[in-house]
């Protein structure tokens, strides 16, 4: 795998990820009951916004650069800015270092709660290790984040949250291996709250992506989308969007908040734009009189029509 993250880290499609774990781990802890975390493609924990391959693109200024000025913000975005402004408190405000999924849901969890990171790329693991070397909640494994749903869930906990974050390297493929991998951790543990971040370029290929989830049989499926360019070419990143599966109550709501804030401070032109939509609500999409449900139809079925959360 060639990826590195330290490219885009802190861009658009980074403070939308982050913005939203942060709200969702902030709504499980409203009960003391321990839980679980897995990061199943944790990347480096942190990045340094000094490093020459973030300095090539400047991809932060997308993101969470304009949002530490911003005002008028959300709760939940409140939070996250907060914890990056933590990060950075002895750079007098200046954005040195960005906090990746691991630093940001291991700031936020109790002691009586369970981090487990796992990322397959041997120097990001071991960097893991270092950075958290004295924390004896979290757990750091260099291996497949794929495989490891199969051999980690149900979480003794039986309480959590998964975060699907892949680099996407092999395009349209990945969202197929998506499908399949969260429809078998679904299957081992139904209960726990997954949320699955992806680009978008092509609508075709989201249309399928989401046409393929509706199909699995899974429920309580929630979307949101933001937008920055046309979503019509396959050359760039458009924008980004976040599956979540059974979400907190409510977090439809907090959902479209977070994106109505990101929309107005980071979104330019008449393209930009966001939408939330439940893709399944509490029963599962419709088939058609005698067709089997599976992981990878060849006939998927239509789309039911979609309830949307209207902007706040």
């Amino acid at each position: 795998m060639n990826y590195r993250h330290i490219y885009h880290a802190g861009n658009f499609a980074d403070a939308v990820k982050h913005a939203v774990l942060v709200a969702l781990i902030e709504q499980l802890k409203h009960k003391q009951t321990p839980l679980c975390y897995l990061d199943t493609h944790a990347g480096a924990g942190s990045y340094d916004a000094n490093d020459p391959a973030a300095l090539k693109g400047l991809e932060f200024g997308t993101g969470i650069r304009p949002l530490l000025g911003a005002h008028q913000l959300p709760p939940a975005l409140h939070v996250f800015l907060n914890l990056v402004r933590s990060f950075n408190s002895q750079a007098g405000g200046a954005l040195q270092h960005y906090p990746g999924s691991p630093l940001l849901a291991a700031s936020l969890l109790r002691p009586q709660d369970r981090v487990v990171l796992c990322e397959l790329q041997a120097a990001e693991a071991a960097e893991l290790r270092r950075l958290f070397h004295t924390d004896k909640r979290v757990h750091v494994h260099c291996r497949d984040g794929y495989e490891a749903l199969g051999a980690l869930l149900p979480p003794k906990e039986r309480r959590g949250l998964v975060l699907i974050d892949p680099p996407f390297e092999t395009q349209e493929q990945e969202y197929d291996t998506i499908v399949r991998q969260l429809h078998l951790a679904w299957q081992r543990w139904p209960t726990g709250v997954y949320a699955i971040w992806y680009p978008i370029k092509l609508r075709q290929t989201i249309g399928r992506f989401h046409r393929r989830l509706q199909d699995t049989g899974m429920t309580r499926m929630l979307v949101g989308e933001l937008c920055l360019h046309p979503d019509d070419s396959a050359l760039r990143l458009n924008g980004c969007g976040m599956l979540l599966v059974n979400p907190p109550w409510r977090f439809e709501q907090t959902l479209a908040e977070i994106l109505d804030a990101l929309l107005a401070h980071l979104g330019q032109g008449r393209y930009a734009r966001r939408s939330v939509e439940w893709l399944v609500g509490e029963k599962p999409a419709p088939r058609p009189v005698g067709a089997r449900r599976r992981a990878a139809p060849s006939n998927p079925a239509p789309r039911p029509p979609k309830r949307r959360v209207p902007r706040s």
